[in-house]
């Protein structure tokens, strides 16, 4: 018997009038539904009349027999549809790890696209750019991974999205707006629902904003030229900088990533710079 098909079913972010036709013609046909949250997928599945369809949880404490279990109903030739609690399954998701297994196990992948909070955010935020961007997903929670991460996307010059905690945005923005304060930024929050709403300015100005943020958060930052601040940065300065960093435990090669950024220098440059003084 051939191996049977995974389907990839993008759901509305926030508004059910974004689901496709052919999403929820998928949903009908399926066999079995796999889901991140079998309650918000059940709800989902009512709301569109499609009633008597078996609905597997795969959250991202599944285990790898329970991946099995999935691949293995694909060898017998099932339909599955796989979906995730909002948007398309597979990025920044646990989907992912379902989809690998599934390709390994030669069954075909099929993508229904649909909503897409990156693509809303960006669009709308009015910092696409010409159209090239990094998308950075949820960052570490702290440590040496966060910092490193941090600095990725402070020395990054295309538009970057992420995904965020609305009770870390104020953090988060704080961090970005250490290495990159002018950068125009903006937060999109609930997007499709019915208090959906961007702030735009610059980091600096995001990072002290004392709002409290609700709802779903998705942060765009807007492409930047860091030499621009070449000019304003003197090496006294930066040393400072770097002095603080290797106080902190920072990596070197962090310390150079966030501060390239900041100062405008190149990288390069900054790390040999950080690695003299931490010789010292």
């Amino acid at each position: 018997m051939p191996p049977g098909t995974l389907f990839v079913v993008a759901t509305p972010i926030g508004n059910l009038g974004d689901m496709t036709a052919r999403g929820i013609e998928t949903l009908r046909a399926c066999d079995r539904v796999v889901a991140e949250d079998t309650r918000r997928t059940k709800q989902l599945l009512t709301h569109f009349a499609i009633g008597g369809k078996p609905v597997d949880r795969l959250d991202a404490h599944a285990a790898e027999h329970d991946v099995a279990r999935v691949v293995a109903r694909l060898a017998e030739g099932q339909r599955i549809a796989l979906v995730t609690d909002a948007g398309t399954p597979g990025v920044s998701d646990p989907g992912e790890v379902l989809v690998r297994s599934a390709i390994a196990a030669g069954a075909t992948v099929v993508p229904i696209p649909g909503a897409s909070a990156v693509l809303a955010a960006v669009v709308a935020s009015g910092l696409a750019g010409d159209g090239r961007f990094r998308f950075a997903g949820f960052l570490p929670r702290n440590g040496v991974a966060r910092r490193e991460a941090i600095a990725l996307v402070c020395a990054t010059p295309e538009t970057v999205v992420l995904f965020e905690a609305p009770g870390r945005v104020p953090a988060t923005m704080r961090e970005l707006a250490d290495a990159t304060p002018e950068r125009e930024a903006c937060v999109a929050r609930e997007l499709t629902k019915v208090h959906e709403e961007f702030v735009r300015s610059t980091c600096a100005a995001l990072a002290v904003d004392e709002r409290e943020w609700i709802g779903e958060v998705v942060v765009v930052l807007g492409p930047h030229a860091p030499e621009d601040r070449t000019a304003r940065v003197d090496d006294e300065a930066l040393d400072a900088r770097i002095d603080e960093g290797l106080a902190r435990g920072d990596h070197a090669r962090t310390v150079a990533d966030r501060l390239a950024a900041w100062s405008g220098r190149p990288r390069r440059d900054v790390y040999e710079r950080v690695v003299g003084r931490k010789k010292r």
